[in-house]
């Protein structure tokens, strides 16, 4: 109000609604509950016996130091039905939030704990604060999920979040660029490594809004990959989104058997740093080498690879950028630019008639 007054812009105050107003309660409750169960579980890894024992060992294996557990506020669930659901009531949280944060699952009369017997991984907003959780279980049995993610929610939803989006902002902004990995344990062995501009997508396809999120911070943006090719071609699909956001995207492919966690905990932060800058590719150059070697000599899947080169080219909005992308995948492709771009351009047009027809 006093910057609006100081240069003569109106403020128009807009009365909240009493259904806003509920929104608005609610939501916080939510939030007031994750913070909770945050503490609940940190407390249970540290103090509760199973905790130390159990929840601590697994940590302590993947060599997690104590000033990591405590900067992402690591956890335990108990192996027991509802020890975490009683505590919360008997501490004077409503089980309805319980239920709506997905903390607790509520069958018929029967609530108990969606997370027992898992080390936890709270899920952070953009301003830090717990709005979901991811849990692994530590018994090898294939009757339940390895990894088990809050449901969506008031306050979570799964497509607009990156896991340690929080604790790498600052990092990102400062060194123009963030580093994208898959799960929760190649985050935070990359920060311990001492290489912070780094969040993960938990295994889901990229959504425009992680991307966006992404965008906020910098355009400059560099995937590793553990080498798995099954992978790596599942997941060029949601690249092309990120070039069609206009942002710079380059692949690294990690040594045969490492993955981001295992690298990082067995070399320095200048090592694993060294090896991306040296190993880095820009996308369009590496998937069209990743097709090229499955197309070999076969004409029909070399015109599959040419047309699906062509489509991720047309995404990006620079035309600059387009022409040396062209001017590289004529090389690359052994096929004249002026085809290509006959090509991108026929794909832009069509484009841009899909969108005038909605």
């Amino acid at each position: 109000k006093f910057l609006a007054h100081r240069y003569h812009i109106e403020v128009v105050e807009k009365e909240v609604t009493p259904e806003e107003l509920q929104q608005r309660n609610e939501r916080e409750s939510l939030m007031v509950v994750t913070a909770y169960a945050q503490r609940y579980f940190s407390d249970n890894l540290h103090k509760h016996s199973d905790g130390k024992t159990i929840g601590m060992a697994y940590f302590r294996e993947r060599s997690f130091r104590d000033d990591t557990i405590e900067k992402f506020q690591l956890g335990y669930c108990l192996n027991q039905r509802d020890a975490f659901t009683r505590a919360a009531l008997r501490d004077g949280y409503k089980l309805d939030y319980l239920v709506k944060t997905g903390l607790t699952v509520q069958h018929n009369e029967d609530s108990f704990d969606r997370f027992q017997g898992r080390v936890m991984f709270p899920i952070h907003s953009v301003s830090g604060r717990v709005i979901a959780f991811g849990g692994r279980i530590l018994k090898t049995d294939k009757k339940f999920a390895k990894y088990l993610n809050s449901p969506e929610s008031e306050i979570y939803h799964k497509s607009n979040v990156l896991y340690g989006i929080f604790h790498a902002k600052k990092t990102i902004t400062q060194e123009n660029k963030c580093f994208l990995v898959e799960g929760y344990t190649d985050v935070i062995s990359m920060h311990q490594a001492g290489i912070e501009n780094v969040v993960a997508s938990s295994g889901t396809s990229l959504t425009i809004d992680q991307i966006r999120l992404i965008k906020r911070f910098t355009p400059n943006v560099t995937i590793l990959y553990d080498g798995d090719a099954a992978g790596i071609k599942a997941s060029l699909r949601g690249i092309d989104l990120v070039l069609e956001e206009g942002l710079n995207v380059k692949v690294t492919l990690l040594p045969d058997g490492e993955d981001p966690d295992s690298y990082a905990r067995s070399h320095s932060a200048s090592e694993v740093l060294d090896y991306i800058s040296k190993n880095e590719t820009d996308f369009i150059a590496f998937k069209t080498r990743l097709l090229l070697d499955e197309a070999k000599t076969d004409p029909i899947k070399r015109a599959g690879l040419i047309s699906d080169i062509v489509r991720s080219i047309a995404v990006i909005p620079d035309s600059i950028i387009r022409s040396v992308y062209i001017k590289e995948c004529s090389t690359l492709l052994d096929i004249q630019e002026n085809v290509l771009y006959s090509e991108v351009g026929s794909n832009r047009r069509k484009k841009m008639e899909q969108v005038m027809g909605k």
